[in-house]
């Protein structure tokens, strides 16, 4: 353990954090996602016992969101016909806002397929037991200063 690291940050975790540069991509996502088909190419952590919201806030408490672009933090929009209902949005725009002085407005969509195209060029993937639909979030990494 590690004073000041919320210990769901695991050591695969903290070294993939410390590995990424600026500009780099890390998605969180949620139990549905496929983070094995669609990141072949990407290292994929699994936090099965984790929920996004939770790992989101310690993510952000060690990295910096890019300010060189306007939307660091993108999520997959509900696909046309899907009256899904996603809360989860209002907790992810409160912890976003914790974080970084844009707040909600560092938040963009996706759609869906453009979702996983862009996944797929993510460093990393954390898998979650996250039960929310859509619950996925990509962070785009800013300097550290």
């Amino acid at each position: 353990m590690l004073k000041g690291i919320s210990p769901i940050i695991s050591p695969d975790l903290l070294k993939v954090l410390c590995e990424m540069g600026h500009g780099d991509r890390i998605m969180i996502g949620d139990g549905n996602f496929p983070c094995a088909s669609v990141g072949k190419n990407a290292v994929i952590i699994r936090c099965d016992g984790h929920g996004v919201p939770e790992l989101l806030d310690a993510i952000l408490s060690l990295i910096p969101l890019d300010e060189h672009t306007d939307k660091p933090v993108m999520l997959m929009e509900v696909s046309k016909g899907d009256n899904a209902k996603t809360p989860i949005w209002d907790t992810f725009a409160e912890i976003v806002a914790k974080h970084d002085a844009r707040g909600k407005s560092a938040i963009g969509f996706y759609e869906r397929q453009e979702y996983y195209n862009e996944t797929r060029k993510c460093y990393a993937l954390v898998a979650t037991g996250e039960t929310a639909v859509y619950a996925n979030v990509m962070l785009q990494k800013g300097v550290v200063k």
